[in-house]
């Protein structure tokens, strides 16, 4: 029957054959994805830290970067988003900033993000237009719940409150309502001035520790405190996880999947879902022949 329909009018029996091809292949993407995120913390939402290397205002400029291009792909893909921090300069680009990625399943999109990213450019900072490299490095964590049982002793905790700093302009907030804390103890330090009372930027500050506390206390669990400090020692300049060339040629490379992307560009504003896919397909892999 189908064959007489196609003689009849091949173009809607094509048509047809497509859309349900890729109801398919929706469908097991879908399967696919609830299969390589199965991480406890994968459906929570997460925090992403992004810290300039050294290399002054080119690094900073690609530190900004970074940070559009995260919340580019968030937008696109429905998160919710919040500038918890941002350390910003002057002249160019940002030193820091923290996010709140807000949504299910973010962390378990992000966390294959954390590392360091390399940039390849003829630095527009660079008055003989030589080419440059700089980094940045990228931190991801889950956001927990703040009734799970993660004990913080106010004791354990230095508390400083600062003015909040920006871009400028008549928003910026000119009284101390910016908050530090210093959790003593690791030596884990958080802060947040995004909101206008100090009363507020506490609070996302402490849930932001918590959040930290809880992935050392996950990794002391699983006895693999050494490997978490040891992985945080080696987001170090020169062992990036990906690389982003604009000359002499243009590619996005991870070093982790090996896959590549011509279109910088489209990277850059956020088309970064085909290197998360990747990450988390690698990783479901290995967990087989671990197994």
């Amino acid at each position: 029957m189908l064959l007489e329909l196609a003689r009849e009018d091949e173009q809607a029996v094509s048509a047809d054959i497509e859309e349900t091809i890729s109801a398919l292949q929706k469908n097991l993407n879908a399967i696919e994805k609830t299969h390589v995120l199965s991480g406890r913390d994968d459906p929570n939402s997460a925090f992403l830290e992004i810290h300039a290397g050294a290399g002054g205002l080119e690094a900073q400029d690609w530190a900004e970067m970074l940070l559009r291009m995260y919340l580019r792909w968030a937008e696109k893909e429905g998160f919710k988003t919040r500038i918890i921090d941002i350390l910003a300069d002057e002249a160019a680009g940002i030193k820091s900033a923290t996010i709140e990625v807000e949504g299910q399943w973010a962390f378990g999109y992000l966390k294959g993000e954390t590392g360091v990213h390399r940039l390849v450019r003829i630095s527009p900072f660079d008055s003989n237009s030589r080419r440059h490299t700089s980094f940045a490095s990228v931190m991801v964590t889950p956001e927990v719940d703040m009734s799970v049982d993660v004990k913080i002793d106010e004791k354990d905790l230095r508390i400083d409150t600062y003015r909040s700093s920006g871009h400028g302009g008549q928003h910026v907030n000119k009284t101390d309502s910016a908050v530090r804390i210093t959790h003593i103890p690791t030596g884990i330090v958080v802060q947040c001035q995004n909101e206008r009372s100090q009363h507020k930027n506490k609070a996302f500050a402490m849930k932001l520790l918590a959040s930290k506390l809880y992935e050392l206390e996950e990794a002391r669990q699983k006895e693999r405190l050494d490997e978490f400090a040891k992985e945080k020692k080696e987001i170090a300049w020169g062992s990036q996880i990906r690389s982003y060339v604009l000359q002499p040629y243009q590619m996005v490379k991870d070093h982790r999947t090996n896959l590549e992307a011509g279109n910088v560009d489209a990277v850059l504003d956020g088309e970064i879902s085909d290197f998360m896919d990747a990450f988390l397909a690698m990783n479901a892999m290995e967990g087989k022949e671990a197994r």
